[in-house]
């Protein structure tokens, strides 16, 4: 997989050059040189940019990129991340790119990202509102690992997110079973993953991650909250998906499953709450007593039975 963007050769190179300012203005002219063509093909592209949500200001001096730090391009990522972003203004679902890139060769953590997605989904198959200024992204995992140890991979993430948001903006965010993420009982972040296999081992392994960043999120499901709400002020999702990538590359490079339950249980919010889950079929309702070693959640009902949930969708009663 080589190309890992979709912006004509021009307009990336114009991009590139204000990204490189730091939000200085670069003139007319000197785009104009650096890039080969005429100021009025500069004008045009720079609307191009423009219409498809990039912020650059057209100023008297030139023209001046407003957010560096919102853009998820691969020449914004450091080495060697930038090899492995594949960046998109608008996906039916990163999770469906994502999986057509992993059967056609894509590699071992290649990151696929939307600015915008219009069929994008979470668990249960229940519809995600991913606006412009979220982070919506799906990673591509091949561990060498059974297909019964794939669970530990979503807990490490959860994890790793709620370690990230914490690092870089002091919130106190807590897990939910099976891996959202709460600020203030509000969902900040839902994660997704789907599996292949191949024999006795995971072929790949897609991750989905949405992230209320700096979009204004609408759900009718779910009490949501984004950053940019929670901290009165946007932030840089470049900084948040390279923190990320970086931690939760490191902790799957040797999967310890007990490590990554303990630790998700530390930041949990299930244990002990009154829950309703809701899976495919059947509705169980009680109190969540633990999370055992395979990530399988126990509930105890009302009649006083402990029942095993492997899999579904979780609501605090």
């Amino acid at each position: 997989m080589k190309v890992n963007h979709v912006l004509p050769e021009k307009r990336q190179q114009i991009l590139t050059l204000l990204y490189q300012a730091a939000g200085t203005s670069v003139s007319g002219v000197k785009i104009s040189d650096a890039a080969g063509i005429s100021r009025v093909a500069v004008w045009k592209h720079i609307k191009a940019l423009q219409q498809a949500g990039v912020d650059i200001e057209s100023l008297a001096t030139g023209y001046a990129l407003r957010d560096p730090g919102n853009l998820l391009y691969p020449f914004c990522f450091p080495d060697p991340l930038k090899e492995k972003i594949f960046h998109f203004p608008e996906l039916d679902s990163t999770m469906d790119k994502a999986r057509q890139m992993a059967r056609a060769g894509a590699g071992h953590a290649c990151c696929v990202i939307a600015e915008g997605q219009t069929k994008s989904r979470g668990r249960l198959n229940r519809q995600w509102h991913s606006g412009r200024g979220g982070l919506w992204f799906t990673l591509i995992l091949k561990p060498e690992l059974p297909p019964p140890l794939a669970w530990a991979v979503n807990f490490a993430a959860s994890t790793c997110m709620v370690e990230v948001l914490h690092r870089l903006f002091g919130l106190e965010i807590r897990v939910k079973w099976p891996n959202d993420l709460l600020l203030d009982g509000r969902k900040l972040c839902g994660m997704l993953s789907e599996m292949e296999t191949r024999a006795d081992m995971v072929d790949f392994w897609l991750l989905g991650i949405g992230l209320n960043v700096n979009n204004t999120p609408d759900s009718d499901q779910y009490q949501a909250i984004a950053l940019k709400t929670a901290l009165g002020k946007p932030v840089s999702r470049k900084q948040i998906l390279v923190r990320f990538l970086e931690l939760f590359e490191s902790r799957i490079s040797d999967i310890d499953p007990a490590g990554i339950i303990s630790q998700w249980k530390e930041k949990s919010s299930t244990i002990g709450a009154r829950v309703r889950i809701q899976t495919h079929d059947r509705i169980y309702e009680g109190t969540a007593l633990d999370v055992d070693d395979t990530g399988t959640l126990m509930v105890r009902q009302e009649d006083g039975t402990t029942r095993r949930i492997i899999y579904g969708d979780c609501f605090y009663l």
